[in-house]
């Protein structure tokens, strides 16, 4: 088994920051498409509806190659299948920004499935090569990664945006691509295992899934929390923040705040190890109730913008422990195929929220609205967190419990 030495800091080992280098250049290419095909838009050469084909073939890329790339990674090397994601993403970049509309649909799908396969792949990678004591840190150092490039991949691409094209700024993103390629350490060898279809391998993974009614109750209350709480954030805060305001300021701290208040979480988090962690981290997911509840009554900007530092700051004290739970109690030759569960789901709920929460304001009004969420974001976790197993993310009480 490749572990890295239980004394010596995550922060300081090779293997580990190859692994976060590659997680981290993935993650920056992911969130700056949306943005880079923005500014297509904005430049003309590319429509508003063809700006939402395209991204909507990228979910559906995403969504198809999430529990393919699952099955895949508990089948062969993890190390492998985050190479060929890689390489799927690279050359289909291309073809995204030199392609008329039809070639960037394919593309973009192509480019989903290498974003979604490398994720569960990315998940397990951890758990061979990070020794048991350390994964918690590991988890943090890779989640602050991923926040830090929710802020910086705009900015930097709107800089860019005044020196070279879009497509140069799209062609860019290979480079991206060729680390997570050829950058991530090599993983522990997989075991050899009698290999059966596809579908039954998946089904292996839900049966697995089931063994820990933990992973349940934590799955669904993180699918209801994404379907309502960040539909309230995306629909929600810009709407009030013209409508009530009449500024787009609010908007831009909202979401701001957000990210700094994950930043936050996740150095807590890298440290912290509280004694109930299943119950702190659904209580930090709880803390994403605060954000319908902030909008939902007239007070000073500066409320709403506390209250989202407070929902990013509870996401990362929900997601660290969360990864590191599924990496301590799922089966090794498992773990790839129950991560791809809770990305499918957790993701795949997202975009049916979004298309019910404009006609659910329509006919409602937006306060009734908030209000449903913000009660739904504060339950959810609650009645998770009366799953016995819930209060260690574990079926085996601890110790020292």
């Amino acid at each position: 088994m490749t572990t890295l030495p239980a004394k010596r800091s995550v922060l300081r080992d090779t293997k580990f920051l190859r692994l976060w280098l590659a997680a981290t250049a993935s993650t920056v290419a992911t969130w700056a498409l949306p943005f880079i095909l923005g500014l297509a838009v904005l430049e003309r050469t590319l429509t508003a509806s063809g700006l939402g084909v395209v991204l909507a073939a990228r979910i559906v890329g995403f969504l198809v190659a999430v529990p393919i790339g699952g099955v895949l990674a508990d089948r062969y090397s993890r190390r492998a299948i985050v190479f060929w994601a890689g390489v799927l993403s690279l050359v289909s970049t291309p073809l995204m920004a030199f392609g008329g509309l039809p070639v960037m649909v394919i593309a973009s799908v192509l480019l989903g499935a290498g974003q979604g396969a490398c994720r569960p792949a990315f998940q397990a990678l951890t758990a061979e090569v990070v020794d048991g004591s350390q994964r918690q840190q590991a988890n943090a150092a890779m989640t602050f990664a991923v926040r830090v490039s929710t802020l910086v991949a705009p900015g930097v691409t709107a800089l860019l945006a005044n020196v070279v094209s879009t497509s140069a700024i799209l062609l860019g993103t290979c480079a991206l691509w060729l680390i997570v390629a050829l950058v991530p350490p090599g993983g522990a060898s997989q075991a050899p295992r009698e290999r059966g279809k596809l579908h039954q391998e998946f089904l292996d993974g839900l049966r697995e899934a089931r063994r820990h009614p933990w992973f349940l109750a934590g799955l669904g209350a993180l699918a209801l929390t994404a379907a309502v709480g960040q539909t309230a954030i995306a629909v929600a805060l810009p709407l009030v923040s013209r409508d009530r305001y009449g500024t787009e300021f609010v908007l831009a701290a909202g979401t701001t705040a957000y990210s700094v208040g994950a930043l936050a979480g996740a150095l807590i988090i890298a440290r912290w190890r509280p004694r109930n962690q299943g119950w702190t981290a659904f209580g930090g997911l709880a803390l994403f109730g605060f954000a319908p509840l902030s909008m939902l009554f007239p007070v000073h900007p500066v409320v709403i913008v506390a209250a989202f530092v407070a929902v990013g700051i509870g996401i990362e004290l929900f997601n660290v422990p969360w990864f590191t739970a599924m990496q301590r109690e799922v089966e090794p030759d498992k773990l790839a195929r129950v991560s791809s569960l809770d990305f499918l789901i957790s993701y795949g709920l997202a975009p049916v929220g979004l298309a019910l929460i404009v006609p659910a304001i329509d006919g409602y009004g937006l306060s009734a609205v908030l209000a449903v969420c913000a009660a739904m974001c504060f339950l959810a976790p609650a009645a998770a967190a009366l799953v016995p197993s819930s209060r260690h993310l574990s079926v085996k009480t601890p110790r020292s419990a």
